[in-house]
């Protein structure tokens, strides 16, 4: 740790968590790891709480110390703060003014952390927001946001780049609802499969089915989550994670996790409010298949026009040979516990690493932004 730095000095990062999502704990829990993180000789966290009605709160410094503080040891879903606070709105510049007197700034941030799970934080809303006011961010632009967000144009996007993914099949509640058997928007599916909502994660809406009683009442589920609807073949397999952090002309990937399952799929309960040693990092697979994993990893990420970070999911069948690229999440489950985190750590690159390198990538990000900004500029005036 280097000489502490004054509270002029210090990077100013608003880490901004929560949202209307089904995700909005998962983001709590992610958000109070990367303030735990962050090092304190170079960056000076401000945790905004989004609420489910979409108000910016910013937590009183005294409640983030209780949080960070606090001894972390149960399930990650409950070590997370409570959004809570001072309404506040963002502005121009980084700019944090108290809702109630707007003239008055009370923080100035320097770059915005999103651990924002899900629609409206990982959907590109969030981030177009954050590019309209001219602040930094970690993470993935709005494009790539969407598109790994919804999961038929991810898929677009990795057939167009050769990435292999499960056979599926998409459809939208209209089309559900108007077809006189419903069913039949699924045919050619061997059993059993999969059901998705479109855009959600953390497998919140995720169903497997072995019939068709089953099939009708899991995709009633994931409509509950959006108005799209993804079926696909439900392959067996080892569940292999992989973590990439970058930019597309210079992005890397960790060694690949494995999830290990406890039934059918990792649903959410096995993910968030299990105290039980799940993941193994790195896998315990054969090195032609971890070489093949990361480079896939990283296709899939420059396939969307990833930056900043994402976590590249698949499914290896180990029978076959063959593995299958499920999903890409542009801003991933972020404790320490975390599996982006646990196949860096294998890697070689600890967690506060990861959070310097992500910061200097959202700096890297606005300075050409900036740049392009001063040309348009210079352009503009050469002809008038």
């Amino acid at each position: 740790m280097g000489i502490p730095l004054t509270p002029d000095e210090q990077t100013c990062i608003g880490v901004v968590f929560g949202g209307p999502s089904a995700e909005h704990q998962i983001s709590g829990a992610s958000a109070l790891a990367v303030i735990r993180g962050l090092r304190s000789d170079r960056f000076r966290p401000v945790a905004i709480g989004v609420g489910q009605d979409c108000r910016w709160r910013l937590l009183p410094a005294q409640t983030v110390r209780q949080a960070v503080a606090r001894k972390a040891d149960g399930p990650a879903i409950q070590d997370r703060p409570t959004v809570e606070g001072t309404e506040v709105e963002l502005r121009r510049g980084g700019c944090l003014v108290a809702a109630e007197a707007p003239a008055t700034v009370i923080e100035r941030l320097d770059v915005v952390f999103p651990v924002m799970h899900g629609p409206f934080g990982e959907d590109g809303v969030l981030q177009g927001y954050l590019e309209a006011l001219g602040v930094p961010y970690v993470g993935s632009g709005v494009v790539a946001s969407g598109v790994g967000m919804d999961k038929v144009a991810m898929r677009r996007a990795f057939a167009a780049e050769g990435i292999p993914v499960a056979p599926g099949v998409w459809f939208t509640q209209r089309q559900w609802r108007i077809r006189e058997d419903p069913l039949t928007l699924a045919d050619g599916l061997p059993w059993p499969r999969f059901v998705k909502p479109a855009s959600m994660g953390s497998s919140i809406g995720v169903s497997r089915v072995t019939g068709s009683a089953e099939l009708i009442h899991a995709v009633e589920e994931a409509f509950r989550y959006d108005d799209v609807v993804l079926v696909e073949e439900g392959i067996t397999g080892r569940e292999l994670l992989c973590g990439v952090i970058g930019d597309a002309d210079d992005a890397e990937a960790s060694l690949p996790s494995e999830l290990r399952v406890i039934g059918d799929f990792p649903d959410f309960a096995q993910k968030y409010l299990s105290t039980a040693t799940t993941v193994t990092s790195p896998a315990d697979v054969p090195a032609d298949v971890t070489a093949r994993v990361r480079e896939l990893s990283v296709r899939a990420f420059r396939a969307i026009g990833g930056y900043g970070l994402a976590r590249v999911d698949f499914l290896y069948d180990e029978a076959a040979g063959r593995l299958y690229a499920g999903e890409i999440n542009t801003m991933p489950g972020f404790t320490a516990r975390s599996m982006f985190a646990r196949g860096w750590a294998a890697t070689g690159v600890p967690y506060e690493q990861i959070l310097d390198r992500l910061v200097d990538l959202a700096f890297a990000r606005d300075t050409r932004r900036r740049d392009r900004a001063r040309r348009s500029e210079s352009a503009r005036e050469a002809v008038r």
